[in-house]
């Protein structure tokens, strides 16, 4: 018996062994300057004097954060409901169709792959003013406009995201799908169930863990689309497309470091309540089977 809990115990320490250098690498590149930011939030722009709270009602007071506040939020609610229902269809057809062994799956991960200012070349051969899509309308009598400047492009940005992230999402979904035993939808034909109760009863019941995971990983992807409106558009794009990002980007560029500090501790709040809020909601999920 010693010698089992001496074995358990060398097992314990050899796994904290393992993650030492990752743990010290999150906490000197990434816990400490987090923690010197929640510092910074409560002081002024040098970091030495002590504003309590002011920071913080600066920052809600701000109409550009309010505007980037109100247009992240629209941009999170619009993509991560289109990406998931897009991506699971897209995996059930490939996945019915061809089973484990279809490698056209593979294919969907091709946009992660592209560089992103091949991204946005793209974007303005295509959008511009004088670009490819004007020209196409221009030939049936439609007066273009410039699409990268009007509210379309916040419909250009949602397009632009589930278009790259697709093909990661479909392979997630096909992994749970594969995982899912063939023998439940043989007995459900046998007894005469349709696709829809198969669907239903079977694979969404099975996909609850994966579900939460793939809700989780987009729901933190949309807070990351800035590269390609920043490329394309600058610091201040149309406002229909003016997100959070360009606002850190322009505080930082200003050196408003108290308001960005402020904002940044907001943005970490939010995005940890949602967290926390996706997996409580799929746990009740899962209790309630």
């Amino acid at each position: 018996m010693n010698k089992k809990m001496r074995h358990i115990k060398r097992k314990r320490y050899d796994g904290v062994l393992f993650i030492l250098p990752s743990l010290v690498g999150v906490s000197i590149f990434l816990t400490v300057p987090f923690l010197d930011v929640i510092r910074r939030s409560f002081t002024d722009v040098i970091g030495e004097n002590f504003v309590g709270l002011q920071n913080y009602r600066t920052v809600f007071q701000t109409s550009a954060f309010q505007l980037a506040s109100s247009n992240t939020l629209k941009f999170v609610l619009v993509c991560i409901p289109l990406l998931l229902v897009l991506s699971l269809m897209i995996a059930l057809i490939l996945t019915e169709s061809f089973g484990n062994k279809s490698r056209l799956k593979h294919a969907y991960l091709i946009p992660m792959a592209i560089p992103v200012a091949s991204i946005v070349l793209f974007w303005r051969v295509m959008f511009a003013k004088q670009g490819l899509l004007n020209g196409i309308l221009a030939q049936f009598g439609v007066p273009g406009k410039d699409w990268m400047n009007d509210s379309t492009a916040f419909v250009i940005l949602v397009g632009s995201y589930i278009w790259k992230n697709l093909g990661y999402h479909i392979v997630l979904w096909t992994a749970g799908l594969t995982a899912i035993p063939k023998s439940l939808y043989e007995a459900a034909a046998v007894d005469g169930a349709s696709w829809w109760k198969k669907f239903r009863y079977i694979t969404l019941p099975n996909l609850r863990t994966v579900l939460c995971t793939i809700s989780v990983l987009a729901f933190l992807n949309s807070f990351k689309v800035f590269r390609e409106a920043y490329l394309v558009a600058g610091d201040y794009p149309d406002e229909s497309m003016y997100l959070l990002q360009h606002l850190f980007n322009n505080w930082f560029r200003e050196l408003s470091l108290d308001k960005l500090s402020a904002a940044a501790v907001v943005v970490s709040v939010i995005i940890f309540l949602g967290i926390q809020l996706l997996e409580k909601f799929w746990d009740q999920e899962e209790k309630s089977r």
